[in-house]
């Protein structure tokens, strides 16, 4: 995958490309259906497959300093693109400038004499342009005028009738329901960082942790999660269970939020490496014991109970890669989203 971040003096091999077009936070089932969809047309026609989304997230630049709310932060987002088989990946820096394009000028520029789009996919919600102006219907009319086809991908939803969805998705995080978060997903949500040194008191209690800063991520539900941890291996993940807390310790009288690790079986030092952690399950909430020994007595039945929800886990792997071979049909949603049919650039 070859990545660009710019729209312009774009290289003619990656010009032409069926495009998708978001945000794409958490690359979860229903970007995997849009992306899907825009993946079925490239073949469909013998073109490249591209996605076209921003950093920052525009609801960073529009509200800094909200709490962190990042599904997969830029690094991590840009992995799972690549894994689910994008060719091109076109990242456009959402500034005042971007913020300010008009949605006509955005489709003029952008997707019309800067990658010069055979067809461009969005999900019905997709909105773009200065005061979100841009929809999926305007993107239709205006596409049709410069020569290339738009659809837009009715949402999509499990098996219950839950929509996939990114604020779907962070709601059961931070309410502590991470297998439903995963179900959304299509694989277990992860946190992935460098391990950093601790004041080694789960050393001291027989059950040393990797620490791990939580950065851009989303602050999920404070408590104690069983876990997978992957450790990279030279080209290849080996994945290890595990328990986790995430919290302030209040115990040891704690105030600083941190996420500490703890691997079964394991004793190789990790200070410095870096760790994906994939939230299988949630265990319990925080809570504030009397003494070290009484704390001591918990993390014990905390790991017993990890041990016993890894091993009855039977949902998608750690890590797993997206597939993109579904075809979901694009049909219009509420609002009447618009569709048209592919049709030929105007050279």
């Amino acid at each position: 995958m070859r990545l660009f971040r710019h729209h312009t003096e774009v290289p003619v091999e990656a010009r032409g490309a069926v495009v998708a077009l978001g945000n794409f936070d958490g690359v979860h089932r229903g970007h995997q259906a849009v992306i899907g969809a825009a993946a079925r047309l490239a073949r469909e026609i013998e073109t490249t497959l591209a996605v076209l989304t921003f950093e920052p997230h525009p609801r960073e630049f529009f509200g800094p300093g909200q709490p962190a709310f990042r599904l997969t932060p830029f690094r991590i987002r840009v992995r799972h693109l690549e894994a689910i088989g994008v060719d091109h990946l076109f990242v456009l820096h959402f500034d005042q400038e971007l913020a300010a394009k008009s949605a006509e000028a955005f489709v003029v520029e952008v997707l019309g004499e800067g990658l010069q789009a055979a067809h461009v996919v969005v999900g019905y919600d997709f909105v773009f342009g200065a005061k979100r102006r841009g929809s999926a219907a305007l993107l239709g009319e205006l596409g049709a005028s410069y020569g290339f086809g738009v659809t837009s991908v009715a949402p999509a939803a499990s098996d219950a009738g839950e929509v996939f969805s990114s604020t779907r998705i962070r709601e059961h995080l931070q309410a502590g329901r991470p297998l439903a978060a995963g179900r959304l997903l299509g694989r277990p949500w992860e946190i992935e960082g460098r391990v950093e040194h601790g004041d080694a008191l789960g050393r001291e209690l027989g059950y040393p942790t990797a620490n791990v800063g939580l950065g851009e991520y989303l602050v999920p539900a404070h408590g104690i999660y069983a876990v997978k941890a992957g450790i990279d291996e030279g080209r290849g993940t080996v994945w290890l269970d595990g328990v986790a807390s995430l919290g302030t310790r209040p115990t040891v009288g704690g105030t600083r939020l941190q996420f500490e690790v703890h691997l079964f079986d394991f004793s190789a030092d990790l200070y410095g490496r870096h760790l994906r952690v994939a939230m299988i399950d949630y265990i319990r909430p925080e809570k504030k014991f009397d003494d070290l020994p009484a704390l001591t007595a918990q993390i014990a039945e905390d790991c017993r109970q990890a041990r016993r929800m890894l091993a009855a886990y039977a949902g998608p792997a750690p890590g797993s890669v997206p597939l993109l071979m579904a075809r979901p049909e694009p049909v219009a949603a509420p609002g009447g989203v618009y569709e048209q049919a592919l049709s030929p650039r105007r050279r």
